[in-house]
């Protein structure tokens, strides 16, 4: 009821008129059964702005941190993701990747769109980083087409650290549906879901026009933060 509600009434207008998207692929969003929509990350607006323009209702693997951040805050951004139905993943691998694994599997399994970030987390400068392996793994299990989506535009209207996004026109583009069936039964084979979650990115990066790296951006992240401390300290 919230997200159609939400998506209806009060936030979807809102986002259009504000930000009046482009709107280019919505054809390749198949009307009925599971598929997998599956996108860069660029701005926090994302999780806003895709759901707002498709037709069906899309279920996200949202970040945990979402869930449990502190203040008033963070129970009012937590309750909004869980009155629209999302999913909160733990990130911190090994069990948790598991999980999380088996809740997209979930979403599949009942018929749904499911929404990723292959990255795993929002890019801090506006590159697109190596894929995590969890899309391909999901998408060979439950043997289901995956849609590219590109964002374009996100990342100037709200960059990290950006709470108030600048009103500008942007665009979302829908790729023609990935299919992986030559793969079937290889869900377990770490070269084929590598390859599978690398077939996926660049179809990404073909349509986002973004500098590529080959890199998992929490690495480069956790390298800059260190880096920067570093610096502190000797500047102290």
């Amino acid at each position: 009821m919230f997200y159609r509600v939400l998506k209806y009434v009060l936030l979807g207008p809102l986002l259009r008129l504000m930000f009046r998207p482009r709107i280019e692929g919505l054809e390749h969003i198949p009307a009925e059964g599971p598929a997998i929509v599956a996108g860069n990350h660029l701005s926090f607006s994302d999780h806003f702005l895709m759901p707002a323009i498709l037709p069906r209702r899309i279920t996200f693997l949202a970040k945990q941190e979402y869930f449990t951040g502190p203040g008033i805050r963070g129970r009012l951004v937590a309750a909004f993701f869980r009155s629209a139905g999302q999913i909160p993943v733990d990130r911190s691998g090994g069990k948790a990747g598991e999980a999380a694994l088996r809740e997209g599997l979930g979403v599949l399994g009942r018929g749904e769109l499911l929404g990723i970030y292959p990255e795993g987390t929002r890019s801090h400068d506006g590159r697109l980083y190596k894929g995590r392996v969890g899309v391909a793994r999901m998408a060979l299990k439950a043997q289901v087409p995956v849609i590219p989506c590109a964002m374009v535009g996100t990342f100037e209207i709200q960059p990290t650290g950006r709470v108030v996004p600048r009103i500008r026109r942007v665009t979302i583009r829908f790729g023609e549906p990935l299919e992986f069936s030559r793969f079937d039964g290889m869900d377990g084979e770490r070269h084929v879901v590598r390859a599978v979650t690398d077939e996926i990115i660049y179809a990404i990066l073909g349509m986002s026009g973004q500098e590529y790296v080959d890199r998992y951006a929490t690495d480069v992240k956790a390298e800059q933060q260190a880096e920067a401390a570093k610096a502190k300290g000797k500047a102290a």
